[in-house]
Order: structure tokens, then C-alpha cells, then sequence
């Protein structure tokens, strides 16, 4: 497989594309490591160690992020475009003038982006940034991957919309391929527009076919905000005084890190038992887990818990609805789907974000069985499956398999794991490093053993990460998590400087 990429690669576009991800392993050498179905590959791992590496000097076309001392960035061979509007004040100021207040933004003085390039970001003055973020992990292939750009730009000019009520080759060849990735009899594609509607959907598919109500998800999970996933969702910092979670219950997370019962995968699972003997009528719609949770802090689920669940649930007449909105697409490296990692096959799977590379697009994917109680009514999307959208969706497809994206989110990602891991020995505040690939999660306290929460030390760090040209996530209850989840296309030159940044953001706490 891997020759055959690596010949697919000579295209004139994916050749660009492998330039300006410059340092991308070769894909025989970043391979996912095997591994029999159900065990957990060492790239799932959660604990390494390794040397530090300094990070190359600063090159390329492009100017550098910013002028305060430190670590340098990777060479690019990129130049921003120059850059006319209005600047980074004034569009503050009509943003607090004319959108509504609940949209926020990061940091203390807001960044303007104006433009991006595979990993990396450019502000207002060119000045180049490090996207450790990837828009809140949903930038899978690289912002503005040639061979992405081309296909939207290629459908936009043909036909830009046109609803499933016509016939257009884009939506049935994409559900196609999609259905092609799943495991099992999970072939049966609905497209919606975001991860809310994806879970909402998938919400009413459960209660439909199994004609119960009650649902299981976790305590720290994030599925949503609209009124239906604002009831799936366990935080209290994502939801309104509103009438919201009829029928929802959450269980213990198996969080490895603070959960009550540590990393026994039993004794969690035994917690959903008692749940649903004294909370539900002894049988429930479903169950819906993230495998990492992502918004929560980069928790992965205590090893070997979504096996014990998922067979209590179905013995209790639900189904079981696994959220790939951030772990899909091979962001954990090991495997494409983060369940996997677990080694179950769920009944429903939700996808969106890394999905389309930032269009709006979203997937429940279903057997046919599940699918068919869509039918008992008319249901109807009018975005879902736009052509345009579904142009770029098959483009992220082809280009996670003929560049080898899914090998070097566990070859970069592995490399960075074990410079995080190497910091965490080095900074007393590191509590935590946890994650699969390259969906990492660095969490910050002020007492190991307490594990009190750094909150004002991450802000401090964070800010500081900005100006030396790291942009990452920040997550968790507490807000003291940095969510490390880039675009795949991410090298080892740009772990080695966003690690070497952050032990120097950590350094002057």
C-alpha cells in the first residue's frame, strides 16, 4: 500500500502539498504499528520517555512568528499574501458591536488570522504562526491543501447546491467510500452540517429503533449544544437554565487520571450497571462515549471500559453511539476510528469537524436496520450532502490515504508524545500528559498529589506559548488542560519546536 501511495504522490498538486508539509515521513516508515483486533497497539500508549531534541533554525520564504526570544521555527517555503483589511482593532470592535457576546475569542490581545498554509497560520503583519490546534481539531489535511482547494474550487464552479431531492454522483460515490472505512454492517450515511446535528440525529435513531427513552453518556462529556446534546453534555460551563437532559443520565467517567476508581475499567462499567437498575426502567435507548473526550480535557477512557459497557447496554435494548467528531479519521495514528482503539464495533457512529477540513459537514453512519426508522416520517436536510461539501469531503478522504496522514499521526505523534512526557519529568507542574497520535493533552496543576488545577499558570503559559508562535487548544473542567491536536500533516521539526516552546513558557512560571 504504501508504494502505491508514494506513486500516487508524484501528481504535480501532491507533490506542492508534500513540500509545504516539509519533514513528512516517508509512509512505509510511518505506518500504524500492527495489532490483532481488540489489543491495544503501544502507539495508544500513554507514557514515553525520550531525549530532547532542539528544534532546526529558522528559514524559509516567509517571516517568522514573533520577535520575543526563543525557540525558532521550522523552515516553510511559503510567502503570506499581503494583507489590505481592516486591522485586528477594528474588527474587535465591530465583533463586540455586532455579534452577540456569547462568541469569544482567545487570548488577551485576540489574534487576527488572515491567512493559512498545511500547519501553519498567518496574522495581519505575515507574521507565521504554528497551528497546534488545527480550529479546534478540525483542520485534518493541512489548511489549504492544494489538492483539497482544487476539488471545492473545481465543484463550486460546476454546481454549488442542489438538495438530496435531485440526483448528484458527489453524495452517493462519497457515502460510498465513506461506508467503505466502517467496520461491520455500519453502511448506511446521512450527511448533516455540524457534530450537534450529527449526535442529535444519532440521538433520535437510538430512541426510534429500540422504542426506549433513557440515555447513558459520561460525566466531562462534550456532544453538543444544541437543546437536545446540551442535555448528553457534562459540563456545567456548556449549559443553560434551561429545560434540557429529560431522560439523559451520566455515568462515572473512567477518566484514568482523577477518576474515582483510577484505571479500573470494572468498576466503572459496574457503575453503568447500577445506573441503569435505578435510574432507567431497566431498559434504555443507547449509550454515547467519546473515546478521548476532547472539550473535557483530552481524557482518554480507562482501557478496556467500552467492551464491558457496550454489552451491558445492548443487554438492556439500547444501542451503542460512538462520537468520532474529534478521534476519527486517523487522528489517533493507531487506527482510523478511536474506537477501534478499543476494540468495539459500535451501532451509530457520528463524525464532523476533520471530516471536511473546515466546511461544514457532518456523518451518521448506521446499519441499514437502524437507518430504515428514519423513513417512518419525512426527514430532510437542506445542506446535508451539498455538493460542494461532499467535493471536499472525498478530497479529505483520498488525501488522509495517498499522503499516509493516518502513519504520521503515530510517527510524529509517538515523537511527540515522548518530548511531553520528557517535559513532565522536567516541570513539577505537569501533572498529566495523555492522548493517541495527534490528539495530545498536557495538564497543568499545582500539587501532583492533590492534583489542583494550574489555572493561573496555564494562562500565563498559554499566553506566553501565543507570542513565542505556538497557537494550541484549552480544555478541561478547570480550564488547565492545552489541548495538542494539529493538522495531520504535522512534522517532527514542528513537535520538536512547540515542545522546546513550552519548556520555555513553563521555565519562566
Amino acid at each position: 500500500m504504501a508504494a502505491a501511495s508514494l506513486s500516487r504522490q508524484r501528481h504535480p498538486v501532491r507533490l506542492l502539498a508534500a513540500r509545504l508539509c516539509t519533514g513528512l515521513p516517508s509512509l512505509a516508515a510511518s505506518q500504524p504499528a500492527t495489532s490483532a483486533p481488540g489489543q491495544l497497539p503501544p502507539t495508544v500508549s500513554f507514557s514515553t520517555a525520550s531525549a530532547v531534541t532542539p528544534a532546526p533554525a529558522a528559514g524559509g520564504a516567509s517571516p517568522s512568528a514573533p520577535s520575543r526570544a526563543g525557540p525558532q521555527l521550522p523552515a516553510f517555503d511559503h510567502v503570506p499574501a499581503p494583507y489590505t483589511g481592516p486591522r485586528a482593532e477594528e474588527v474587535l470592535r465591530k465583533r463586540k458591536q455586532f455579534l452577540n457576546p456569547a462568541i469569544f475569542a482567545y487570548y488577551k490581545k485576540p489574534l487576527q488570522v488572515v491567512e493559512g498554509r498545511m500547519q501553519y497560520l498567518y496574522d495581519e503583519d505575515g507574521r507565521r504562526y504554528l497551528d497546534a490546534f488545527a480550529g479546534i481539531v478540525t483542520v485534518s489535511v493541512g489548511h489549504c491543501h492544494p489538492a483539497f482547494v482544487a476539488a471545492v474550487a473545481r465543484q463550486n464552479a460546476l454546481l454549488q447546491h442542489t438538495t438530496s431531492i435531485y440526483l448528484n454522483h458527489h453524495i452517493a460515490e462519497y457515502a460510498e467510500e465513506l461506508a467503505a472505512k466502517m467496520p461491520g454492517n455500519l453502511k448506511s450515511v446521512y450527511f448533516v452540517n455540524s457534530g450537534s446535528e450529527a449526535n442529535d440525529m444519532a440521538l433520535t435513531m437510538a430512541r426510534l429503533y429500540t422504542g426506549n427513552y433513557d440515555v447513558v453518556a459520561l460525566r466531562n462529556a462534550y456532544h453538543g449544544m444544541s437543546p437536545a446534546t446540551m442535555g448528553l453534555t457534562a459540563h456545567s460551563t456548556w449549559k443553560f437554565n434551561l429545560p434540557q437532559g429529560f431522560g439523559i443520565h451520566h455515568a462515572v467517567n473512567p477518566d484514568p487520571y482523577r477518576g474515582v476508581f483510577g484505571a479500573d475499567a470494572t468498576k466503572y462499567a459496574a457503575d453503568v450497571d447500577d445506573l441503569i437498575r435505578s435510574s432507567t426502567s431497566g431498559r434504555v435507548a443507547g449509550f454515547i462515549a467519546e473515546t478521548i473526550q476532547g472539550v473535557g480535557g483530552t481524557v482518554p477512557l480507562t482501557r478496556g471500559y467500552l467492551p464491558l459497557v457496550y454489552e451491558s447496554i445492548r443487554a438492556a435494548g439500547g444501542v451503542c453511539i460512538a462520537d468520532e467528531v474529534q478521534t476519527g479519521f486517523g487522528r489517533t495514528g493507531s487506527h482510523y476510528w478511536g474506537f477501534e482503539t478499543q476494540g468495539v464495533t459500535p451501532d451509530i457512529v457520528t463524525m464532523a469537524k476533520g471530516i471536511g477540513n473546515g466546511l461544514p459537514l457532518a456523518a451518521v453512519v448506521t446499519t441499514p436496520e437502524i437507518a430504515a426508522v428514519m423513513a417512518q416520517r419525512l426527514h430532510f436536510n437542506t445542506f446535508g450532502g451539498n455538493p460542494v461539501s461532499c467535493a471536499g469531503g472525498r478530497a479529505v478522504l483520498r488525501i488522509i490515504e495517498e499522503e499516509g496522514l493516518q502513519g504520521n499521526c503515530a510517527h510524529v505523534g509517538g515523537h511527540l508524545m515522548h518530548r511531553l512526557q520528557g517535559l513532565r519529568e522536567k516541570h513539577e507542574v505537569i501533572g498529566d500528559v495523555r492522548g493517541a497520535g495527534l490528539m495530545l493533552g498536557v495538564e497543568l496543576v499545582t500539587d501532583r498529589v492533590a492534583k489542583t488545577p494550574a489555572k493561573a499558570e496555564t494562562l500565563q503559559a498559554f499566553e506566553r506559548l501565543k507570542d513565542l508562535g505556538v497557537l494550541v487548544g484549552k480544555g478541561g473542567y478547570h480550564g488547565n488542560v492545552f489541548r495538542i491536536k494539529p493538522p495531520m500533516c504535522f512534522t517532527k521539526a514542528d513537535a520538536d519546536f512547540l515542545v522546546d516552546c513550552l519548556d520555555l513558557a513553563l521555565s519562566e512560571l
